[in-house]
């Protein structure tokens, strides 16, 4: 299937492994130019060459904290018309609510929404005046089921689909759509280093561990395994085309099944 994504430049953030870097690769795959952002510069230019490398495709890097106001003004200043914005940057931690501080709770809010809202907002001109746009948020089945063990991090997912629908009604009429994907648990870099961190200190094999996380943390999961991160890569690169122009609004679950719900 030919996405139509042919030339379409596209800033995925937190893209240089994992989720991100999944998605920086589909996009670049389907034609579409992609800018690839990390903090640091080592990473980002590891990251671009590897794209090159595998698609061929036409990659340019950036690096910087999207998560503070003046590295998002720089990004959008150097890269102008952005057609595809992927709101993929943001952390985790897991920790119990009542050791969760106020300056934690503000850093998952300043990472995980507001680097997203303001993006969106950087952006937004130049797709209303091209009366074409796809601004899409990863958010997480823990917006669905908040996590006890990291209720925060669930907090800040929530508050990402709440954004991103407030922001499709906001530019309804026009050819710009706006969503939140949710993926389930994902083997991407972070999940996979604390997982196999786990499985070393308790002398398990990663798919023990791996077992035992849906037998008794994600009891619900449908595929009983972590999804890769080309799965959800998948799906958001069919989101970010012209063929999804009547998706919108939307929460789009890419979670195994993990959400125990028929909607």
């Amino acid at each position: 299937m030919d996405l139509q994504l042919k030339g379409k430049l596209a800033l995925v953030s937190g893209s240089t492994a994992g989720i991100g870097y999944a998605i920086a690769r589909t996009l670049a795959q389907e034609g579409a130019r992609v800018i690839v952002n990390g903090r640091t510069q080592p990473a980002v230019d590891e990251a671009v060459a590897r794209l090159r490398s595998e698609t061929g495709g036409t990659i340019a890097g950036h690096a910087g904290d999207l998560s503070r106001a003046d590295a998002a003004e720089e990004v959008v200043r150097r890269h102008a018309g952005i057609e595809i914005l992927v709101n993929n940057l943001g952390i985790f931690e897991p920790k119990l609510f009542e050791d969760i501080p106020d300056e934690d709770w503000l850093r998952f809010f300043d990472v995980n929404v507001l680097s997203g809202v303001r993006l969106a907002r950087l952006v937004l001109p130049a797709m209303k005046r091209a009366n074409w746009g796809r601004i899409i948020f990863i958010s997480s089945e823990s917006a669905v089921q908040i996590p006890t063990e990291m209720v925060h991090y669930g907090v800040s997912k929530t508050a990402q689909i709440a954004a991103s629908r407030g922001l499709a009604e906001s530019v309804a009429g026009t050819g710009i759509t706006v969503n939140s994907v949710l993926p389930g648990p994902t083997k991407s870099r972070g999940v996979g280093d604390f997982v196999e961190g786990m499985a070393r200190g308790s002398g398990k094999s990663f798919e023990q561990v791996e077992a035992e996380f849906f037998d008794h943390v994600r009891p619900t999961s449908l595929i009983r395994r972590f999804a890769s991160p080309q799965e959800t890569a998948s799906l958001v690169a069919y989101v970010a085309s012209p063929l999804a122009s009547a998706t919108t609004g939307a929460a789009l679950r890419v979670d195994g099944g993990v959400v125990k719900s028929a909607f």
